[in-house]
């Protein structure tokens, strides 16, 4: 897809805020929406995504918005470091097809790294199962 695009409301992250499809949600305020990754990369990988922005990538987001994204972001991450105690934490953000996008509505990957595992690729190993989700994303809520 093209940084230029038209939006496109039908996109999986405008479904799930709109509740056609289900998440396993982490935290959640007027503005903004945090969920676990249904095809994680690594133990609590979560997506942090505007609820009221239609920006498809980094260039074209409203500054407010991309701020609000940031600091919940890095809430996120510090979330991670204390319910799962790991070593790190990846942020990561793509932008058009190119650039490795594949769901065009804005979002910030947080996911967990822990030195002696390795990150899988994403979608490498497969979707996860909610109920398997569940519980970490208890944990991460419960230090949000």
């Amino acid at each position: 897809m093209s940084l230029n695009a038209a939006y496109d409301p039908q996109n999986v992250f405008a479904r799930i805020l709109r509740g056609e499809l289900p998440s396993v949600r982490v935290w959640e305020d007027d503005a903004v929406l945090v969920f676990m990754d249904v095809f994680p990369q690594s133990e609590g990988h979560m997506l942090v995504i505007s609820k009221t922005s239609q920006a498809q990538t980094l260039l074209g987001v409203e500054p407010e918005v991309l701020a609000r994204l940031a600091t919940v972001s890095q809430r996120a991450a510090r979330a991670a470091v204390a319910a799962l105690g790991c070593d790190g934490v990846s942020l990561m953000q793509f932008n058009g097809t190119a650039g490795g996008q594949t769901v065009f509505h804005l979002h910030f990957h947080v996911i967990p790294r822990w030195a002696d595992r390795r990150m899988a690729g994403h979608g490498e190993a497969g979707m996860a199962d909610p109920a398997v989700l569940a519980p970490i994303a208890a944990r991460l809520a419960a230090a949000f």
